[in-house]
């Protein structure tokens, strides 16, 4: 299992604690001692672009950085300071965001966030700690798409039935149906007799045509395969 991003404090300080390190050898030299299998170092954020491993020991060197724990002395490396040698040789301390609000820097660190628009990742990071900011902007913007999509579906139920069915008809041609013409699908405007509702014509000339019958059920049902016979008999 994986670590948050606050566990992994302290391992970060004591990678760097005799000498500067590379960040990226120290994702894998603590992958070594958690002896994360290869899957667990594989494990991608959403965003595919960064392991998680690697995203959590960024952002911890990082939030210890704001602290005055660490210092970056060039691209991609990090040393100790002297405030991060004493807490390190401290056993007791139990190291994490909180510990870390103790110091001015971080304070500032902090506020500079606020002042830059990004009081709302910060809310969000407080309501899930052990996330790193990466992660709970991400699971946000999940729970927004989440939110949006049930908010479509809810105006789509209930619209009117032509908006449906050119809904519907918009929908498959976005899907690729009907070739490149733009006047390949329409709906026929009679709704509630059971019959067809949209034709998309897979070919100029209207030859091969795809027929549909366009039905909206609540959030709780779906077409059974009474309907489908029904449809597929006419």
């Amino acid at each position: 299992m994986i670590p948050d991003y606050q566990s992994l404090m302290r391992p970060v300080l004591e990678c760097a604690r005799n000498e500067p390190r590379k960040i990226s050898d120290v994702v894998e030299e603590i992958s070594d001692r958690l002896a994360l299998n290869e899957e667990e170092r594989q494990q991608m954020l959403p965003s595919g672009k960064q392991t998680t491993i690697a995203n959590r020991v960024h952002w911890a060197r990082s939030y210890m950085k704001q602290a005055g724990l660490v210092r970056n002395i060039r691209r991609g490396w990090y040393e100790l300071t002297e405030r991060g040698k004493s807490i390190l040789d401290d056993p007791n301390i139990s190291l994490d965001s909180k510990y870390l609000e103790q110091f001015d820097e971080f304070q500032e660190f902090k506020s500079r966030g606020k002042e830059n628009g990004e009081e709302t990742a910060t809310q969000v990071e407080t309501e899930t700690p052990d996330n790193t900011p990466d992660e709970n902007l991400q699971a946000a913007h999940k729970k927004l798409e989440a939110a949006l999509a049930a908010n479509l579906l809810d105006y789509v139920r209930l619209a009117t039935p032509m908006f449906f069915e050119n809904l519907i008809v918009d929908l498959l041609i976005a899907m690729g149906y009907g070739g490149t013409s733009e006047d390949a699908g329409r709906a026929l405007g009679q709704s509630g007799d059971n019959g067809v509702d949209g034709v998309i014509d897979q070919d100029p000339l209207g030859v091969d045509q795809i027929y549909l019958q366009a039905k909206r059920y609540g959030p709780t049902n779906s077409v059974g395969p009474g309907d489908i016979r029904d449809f597929y008999g006419l």
